[in-house]
């Protein structure tokens, strides 16, 4: 469990999780870390860099949506593409308490598996992404160790849902941050710097680059005439530039 908040993966939906597999690990050199079943869907993560540096794409396909079609409702109302931003934090019920007081109204508050709580702020209060706070008590080491083992023994997969995966690309690519478009840098600024605890890492004319104590960033950039949505990933890569669309997100990697 974190001692403070962090912002620990950007999720996907997807009908189909094969070809962003295909590309994050065999091409850019991706690892996964996770994944199983869930009840609506199933989910999986890649970590896209090392255990210092990068961020991880959790991606999510639906799994017997008659128990729980939340995901299946939402690729059939806006198609693949980024779905939430999860955040870690010490005591769900302190935070919901901060969460409340501020104005805002969790959705699917769920405290009763004293392993994984969490609760959701709607997309129009949370400036076009929904967000996920969960307080997660898992039997998983830290990041660091957690990469270092699954290195070295596969994934924590229960079960492996997921095809056998091509051999990892050599691009090592390392995603670095959700680019957030607003309409107003201030207001978001209102749920991650001052509810969610994200630390300024460097502003420029209408944007603002925040930063959580794992190195995972959120960029917001204020663009007043449009509605709030995720309109990026970014980061970087060995080689030549990357411009892609995976899982129905924007992911921008510049060769370093």
């Amino acid at each position: 469990m974190p001692e403070t908040i962090d912002l620990d993966h950007v999720a996907l939906g997807t009908p189909d999780a094969r070809d962003a597999l295909r590309f994050l690990v065999g091409e850019l050199g991706g690892l996964v870390l996770m994944g199983g079943h869930n009840v609506g869907f199933r989910p999986m993560q890649v970590r896209l860099g090392d255990e210092r540096e990068g961020m991880t794409i959790e991606l999510l396909e639906p799994f017997e949506p008659e128990r729980n079609d939340f995901l299946a409702r939402f690729l059939a109302r806006h198609g693949e593409g980024p779905h939430h931003l999860t955040f870690k934090v010490p005591d769900l019920a302190v935070m919901l308490g901060r969460v409340e007081a501020a104005g805002y109204h969790p959705v699917n508050v769920n405290l009763s598996d004293p392993t994984w709580k969490e609760a959701f702020l709607h997309p129009r209060e949370a400036h076009g992404t929904v967000v996920q706070l969960a307080e997660a008590h898992e039997d998983l080491p830290d990041l660091p160790r957690f990469v270092e083992h699954v290195r070295a023994n596969g994934p924590h997969a229960n079960p492996q849902w997921w095809p056998d995966l091509p051999p990892a690309g050599t691009r090592a690519a390392r995603l670095r941050r959700v680019v957030l478009a607003v309409p107003s840098v201030a207001a978001a600024s209102g749920l991650f710097v001052t509810l969610l605890e994200g630390r300024t890492a460097d502003t420029g004319e209408g944007w603002t680059e925040l930063v959580w104590p794992t190195g995972a960033r959120l960029r917001l950039e204020e663009r007043p005439h449009d509605a709030p949505h995720v309109d990026r990933l970014e980061g970087d890569v060995l080689g030549d530039d990357v411009d892609a669309t995976v899982a129905g997100a924007r992911l921008v990697l510049r060769s370093r």
